[in-house]
C-alpha cells in the first residue's frame, strides 16, 4: 500500500482556515477582515485622513489608499464611491497629489449647486471615513521626454488635474505657463500655492476672471500667451472652453500640440426624446433628446449606477432591451428589438424615441 505523505504546513494551513472558518460562521473570514480592518480587505478602499478648505466651495481631501491600490500617474483621475443617504453614488475626481511613499493621495472637490456627493464631500464627510475606490485612470498626462515649454489652460475646477501634475513635475519643467479662469480670485482652487510659484519664479501664472473680464477666448489666449503656437499645451475645463481651444489650435494646423481633459461629454448631437421605461421599477419618464438617460432616470428616483459621468469608465452600462437611443457626442443610434439586450452606456446617451432599459 503506498502511503501519502501531506505536508505539516498544507495540513496545519488548511487547519487554520477551517478554524478561522468555524469562528466566523456565517461570514467569511475575508468579509470579517473587510469589516474590522476594511484598509485590508478584498475590496478596494480608502480613509479620509484629512480635509482642507481651499475656498468657501472646493476642500482637498487627504485620502489612504487600502491594499491593492496600485499608484497613479500625475493628471489621473480616481472613482470614488460614497454614502449619501443610503445610497452608494460614485464620482470621478482628479487626483491633486503626485506619487507618494506613504500609500495616500489628496483629491480636490468643488461643490456644484445639485450635486449630491460633491456637497457631501466638501461640507459632510468627516475624518475617518471609509470611502470606495477603483484603480486610477486617464489619459491626460506629460509625454516623455517632459516639454520644454508648456502651456496650461484651465479654468474652474479644471486645475486640479493640472495642479497634480505641477506638484509632482514643476522641478523637471524650465519654462511653464498657467492661463486659468474663474470667476473672481477669491474662487481660485489653489490660488495661493499657484501664486506662491509665480512669486518664486517657478511659473508664469496668467489668472482671468470672468466676472471683470467674461469668459477666455481664442484672442484672449493669443493676447496673454503670444508665443502660445510653440508650446505644448494642456487644457482643461467646460466643454465649451475645450471647444474653443481645439477649433483655435486645428485652426492653426497644431491639433497635435493640444492635449485636453473633459469632465463631461461633448453633446454634439440631440435626439428626438421619447418614454424612458425602466423594467425594475416600473418608472415611466418622457424624456428630452438632449439629457443623458442616467440624469432621466436619476431624476426619477431610479437607482442607476454611474461612475465617471462622461464616457470613459463604462460604470454606467444598461441593457437596452428596446427602442432607440442615441450617443450625444457623436449621434450615432442604436436600436434594439425585444430580447436583445444591447448595453449602452446611459451617461452618454439620450432617448431617440421609445426605449426600455433593464434597472
Amino acid at each position: 500500500m503506498t502511503q501519502t505523505l501531506v505536508p505539516r504546513e498544507r495540513t496545519w494551513s488548511g487547519a487554520l482556515a477551517r478554524m478561522a472558518e468555524s469562528l466566523t460562521t456565517p461570514l467569511l473570514p475575508a468579509e470579517v477582515v473587510d469589516m474590522v480592518a476594511p484598509l485590508h480587505g478584498t475590496t478596494l478602499r480608502g480613509r479620509i485622513e484629512g480635509t482642507r478648505a481651499e475656498t468657501d466651495r472646493a476642500a482637498t481631501l487627504l485620502i489612504r489608499t487600502g491594499r491593492g491600490w496600485a499608484g497613479h500617474i500625475p493628471g489621473q483621475y480616481v472613482r470614488v464611491g460614497v454614502d449619501v443617504d443610503g445610497v452608494r453614488l460614485w464620482r470621478a475626481y482628479s487626483i491633486t497629489s503626485g506619487p507618494r511613499g506613504d500609500g495616500r493621495i489628496a483629491i480636490t472637490v468643488k461643490a456644484l449647486p445639485d450635486g449630491r456627493v460633491s456637497n457631501h464631500m466638501v461640507g459632510a464627510i468627516r475624518r475617518g471615513a471609509i470611502i470606495q475606490l477603483d484603480q486610477a485612470t486617464g489619459e491626460f498626462q506629460l509625454p516623455h521626454p517632459l516639454p520644454e515649454r508648456a502651456l496650461f489652460v484651465t479654468a474652474g475646477s479644471g486645475i486640479t488635474p493640472v495642479m497634480g501634475i505641477l506638484r509632482h513635475h514643476l522641478d523637471d519643467l524650465s519654462d511653464v505657463v498657467v492661463l486659468h479662469s474663474d470667476r473672481n480670485r477669491d474662487d481660485v482652487i489653489f490660488g495661493g500655492e499657484l501664486r506662491a510659484w509665480a512669486a518664486a519664479g517657478r511659473l508664469r501664472l496668467i489668472e482671468r476672471h470672468t466676472d471683470r473680464e467674461g469668459p477666455l477666448d481664442a484672442d484672449g489666449l493669443a493676447r496673454s500667451v503670444p508665443d502660445w503656437q510653440s508650446r505644448r499645451a494642456f487644457a482643461c475645463g467646460p466643454v465649451g472652453l475645450l471647444d474653443t481651444l481645439e477649433e483655435h489650435w486645428a485652426d492653426a494646423g497644431l491639433g497635435s500640440a493640444l492635449h485636453t481633459e473633459r469632465f463631461r461629454a461633448v453633446v454634439r448631437v440631440e435626439g428626438a426624446g421619447g418614454q424612458v421605461t425602466f423594467t425594475r421599477t416600473g418608472t415611466t419618464v418622457d424624456a428630452d433628446g438632449a439629457t443623458p438617460l442616467l440624469d432621466e432616470g436619476e431624476a426619477a428616483g431610479v437607482l442607476m449606477p454611474s461612475g465617471c459621468r462622461m464616457g470613459i469608465c463604462y460604470g454606467c452600462v444598461l441593457p437596452l432591451t428596446s427602442g432607440a437611443v442615441r450617443d450625444l457626442r457623436t449621434g450615432a443610434l442604436t436600436t434594439a428589438e425585444p430580447g436583445d439586450g444591447v448595453k449602452v452606456q446611459t451617461c452618454i446617451t439620450a432617448a431617440a424615441g421609445p426605449c426600455v432599459l433593464e434597472v
